[in-house]
């Protein structure tokens, strides 16, 4: 059993995730307004729901706000269909989006895909590309410097560095990582490398695309060099 918060304005929707995931087992939270999400209440959750377009504060300042204080899973619920909301959402540190209207059977698969892999903690260590991972900890360094990857982007690293010198597309990193069929979330990919290499170059990696590299017209791939 794992804690859901759910926040959206919509009532009906609320009763709808509320019943579809407790079904699976879950304890679920709702809240109609980012600004009733609490720090306990983040703390609390395990994965988390946030609706975008709400009065007062959206899902995006909700999620700016909390990210610091919580590594759980964020997936926004959004009826924004637009290329730029998506990459607003997860530059921001949000792991998922679902457009609405969605198939609950597809909320109830990415919930339990993101939980599944926010679970798994194979004991070892490796470095690839120059970068260290702790594959129990979850945890990636550059030198005795800690990356502060989300959990989407740490395991789309950790993926790509365990199959290193091997090149995957998009859509192949998505499904392998999230555990389901990511055929329409390229831009989510897309945007989950970009920041990765943000934060090797912060982190004083001169040239973050030889570590993670882009193979023009197929994929992504990980150097494969300790």
């Amino acid at each position: 059993m794992a804690h859901i918060l759910a926040v959206d304005d919509d009532p009906d929707l609320c009763t709808l995730l509320k019943t579809a995931l407790e079904r699976d087992g879950h304890a679920v939270e709702i809240r109609t307004s980012g600004v009733t999400v609490t720090e306990s209440l983040c703390r609390w959750a395990d994965c988390i729901l946030l609706d975008v377009m709400m009065p007062g504060e959206d899902g995006f300042a909700t999620c700016r706000r909390i990210r610091a204080i919580t590594q759980a899973p964020i997936l926004f619920l959004t009826a924004r269909t637009d290329e730029q909301s998506v990459l607003t959402g997860l530059g921001i540190g949000a792991d998922d989006y679902l457009t609405k209207p969605f198939r609950v059977a597809e909320l109830r698969a990415r919930v339990a895909a993101h939980l599944r892999r926010q679970n798994r903690a194979p004991a070892s260590r490796m470095v690839r590309g120059g970068i260290g991972f702790d594959l129990a900890a979850k945890t990636a360094m550059v030198g005795e410097q800690p990356l502060p990857f989300t959990r989407s982007e740490y395991a789309i690293s950790e993926y790509l560095a365990l199959h290193a010198g091997q090149t995957f597309s998009k859509e192949q990193i998505y499904e392998a990582v999230f555990g389901y069929d990511g055929t329409a979330d390229d831009t989510a990919v897309t945007q989950h490398i970009k920041n990765i290499r943000a934060k090797l170059r912060t982190a004083g990696v001169a040239a973050p695309e030889t570590v993670l590299k882009t193979i023009w017209g197929v994929g992504y791939q990980w150097k494969s060099e300790t």
